[in-house]
C-alpha cells in the first residue's frame, strides 16, 4: 500500500537537500586516504548534538572537538555506512527525523544531501538501497511504513506499509529490533509489545519475520520458546558469519505488567541462537546458554570481528532480578561456545559507558574498536582482541563522550 504524502514530502526534501550547501569537516588526511569517523557527543547539559571527527589511526594520537569537525543538527543521533557514504540518522522522538549523508573527499567529510523523514527506529543497507522503517507502538494505529532511499541517486525509490498486528498474530505488536539483509530477502527480528510501554504477555518466546526484497512482502514468521527476543531497542541481534550462518542473541530481558509493577519476566535465559545459512528456521540442534556459561552475564549488544568472534556488551543478573550497568566487555566466540571476560580496561567504577552501537570491526578474526567514557570526562578509544579477550588503549579524544565510530575509504 502507497503512502502518496510521506513519499511526497521526502522526495522534495532529499531534491532541497542535495542542493544544499557542502560542509567539510576539519582533519586532513596526510595520504588523502581513508578515515576513521568518531561521533562524539560535547562535555555540556542535555539536548547537545554529536560532533562528527576524523582519524587517520585508531590505536594512537588525540583528536578534539574543540574548534574541530561537523556538528549535527540535533541528538540522538544513529549510523550507518554503505556503499562507501556515511549516513546519520536523527531519531526524532515522534517528531520529524532527518538524514544526513557524506562521503570523503580530500580527507574531509563532505555533506552530499541533508533531508527531513518521519522518525525511523530501524534501518540496513540493503544491496544499494538504505531501507527505513517507522514504526507503531499503538494498537489502534498498528501500521509500519516502510521507503528505500538508493545510496546512488540519493533519492527514494520505493516506500510502502505492512499490518504490525499480523507479525506475532497474538494481538500484540511487532516492533522490529532491526532489519538485516540475507541474501535477497530482509530477516527482521522484533519485539511483541502491548504498546508503548513494551510489555508483553510473551517474554519466552523469539521471533524473526522474512520480507522479500525490494517489495518488502511478508513471507514467514519463525520463532524459538528456549530463549527471549532477539536484540535491543535500536539494536541488531543477528550476526551473519564467514560460512552463511546466522547468529541471534537475546538479552532474556523483557518485561510485563505485573500488577502496577513492571518487571522482568523471562524466564528463559540469555542465549544464542543458530540460523543456518540458507534456511528460514532456528536450527534445533543448536543452542548456547550464555547466561549459564557466562555465570549469570547476559548479552545486550555486539560486534562481529570474523572468525565466529564477536565482542558483546553484557550486564550481569542481580538476586532480585534486574540486571546490572553494561559495564562488562567479553569476547565470545559461536562455533566454540566461549565467553571471556576482556581484560584491560579501566575498573568499572572509572567507566561512565561504554558505545553501545556502532563500534568499528575490519574483520579479521580478532581485532574490533570500542568508545570507553570515564568518569573523569575523558574518553577513549580501546582495541579489543577477541583471541586473547585483551583490550589496548588507543587514541584519546577530547571534548566529549564517544557515541560512534566508523571507516570511510
Amino acid at each position: 500500500m502507497k503512502t502518496k504524502s510521506l513519499f511526497s514530502l521526502l522526495a522534495a526534501a532529499i531534491l532541497f537537500g542535495s542542493c544544499s550547501k557542502s560542509e567539510s569537516s576539519g582533519g586532513e588526511s596526510t595520504d588523502g586516504g581513508s578515515k576513521y569517523i568518531v561521533a562524539v557527543t560535547p562535555i555540556a547539559s542535555t539536548g547537545v548534538a554529536d560532533y562528527l571527527v576524523t582519524a587517520n589511526s585508531l590505536d594512537e594520537g588525540t583528536v578534539s572537538i574543540l574548534g574541530n569537525g561537523i556538528e549535527q543538527d540535533g541528538t540522538y543521533r544513529y549510523y550507518l555506512t554503505t556503499n562507501n557514504k556515511f549516513f546519520s540518522f536523527l531519531y526524532g522522538q515522534g517528531n520529524p527525523g532527518a538524514v544526513t549523508a557524506y562521503n570523503l573527499t580530500e580527507g574531509k567529510l563532505k555533506k552530499l544531501t541533508n533531508f527531513q523523514s518521519e522518525t525511523v527506529a530501524a534501518f540496513a543497507a540493503v544491496n544499494d538501497d538504505v531501507l527505513m522503517t517507522k514504526m507503531s507502538r499503538n494498537l489502534a494505529t498498528p501500521t509500519h511504513t516502510w521507503y528505500r532511499v538508493n545510496t546512488n541517486s540519493l533519492s527514494i525509490v520505493g516506500e510502502g506499509s505492512l499490518n504490525a498486528l499480523e507479525l506475532a498474530n497474538n494481538g500484540e505488536i511487532g516492533y522490529f529490533s532491526w532489519l538485516t539483509q540475507v541474501g535477497n530477502k530482509v530477516y527482521a527480528p522484533f519485539f511483541s509489545i502491548e504498546g508503548s510501554s513494551f510489555t508483553t504477555k510473551y517474554p519466552n518466546k523469539a521471533w524473526v519475520a522474512v520480507f522479500s526484497y525490494p517489495e518488502m512482502k511478508l513471507e514467514k514468521v519463525f520463532t524459538d520458546e528456549r530463549t527471549s527476543y532477539i536484540g535491543q531497542y535500536f539494536t541488531n541481534g543477528l550476526g551473519t558469519v564467514e560460512n552463511g550462518d546466522i547468529y541471534a542473541f537475546s538479552a532474556a530481558n523483557a518485561t510485563s505488567k505485573v500488577g502496577d509493577v513492571t518487571k522482568i519476566t523471562s524466564t528463559n535465559p540469555s542465549a544464542i541462537l543458530r540460523i543456518a545459512s540458507g534456511t528460514t528456521e532456528f536450527d534445533k540442534n543448536y543452542f548456547f546458554n550464555v547466561a549459564e556459561i557466562s555465570g549469570g552475564y547476559n548479552i545486550v549488544n555486539w560486534t562481529y570481528v570474523g572468525g565466529n568472534n564477536f565482542i558483546v556488551s553484557s550486564k550481569k543478573k542481580q538476586s532480585d532480578g534486574t540486571y546490572s550497568a553494561a559495564t562488562t566487555i567479553a569476547a565470545v566466540n559461536v562455533v566454540d561456545k566461549t565467553f571471556k571476560i576482556v581484560s584491560g580496561l579501566p575498573k568499572v567504577d572509572e567507566v561512565k559507558s561504554f558505545t553501545q552501537r556502532n563500534n568499528y570491526s575490519k574483520k579479521d578474526g580478532k581485532t574490533g574498536y570500542i568508545g570507553v567514557n570515564l568518569t573523569s570526562g575523558e574518553s577513549y578509544v580501546y582495541k579489543i582482541d577477541a583471541s586473547t579477550a585483551t583490550a589496548t588503549k588507543g587514541l584519546k579524544v577530547e571534548g566529549g563522550a564517544i557515541t560512534a565510530i566508523e571507516h570511510l575509504d
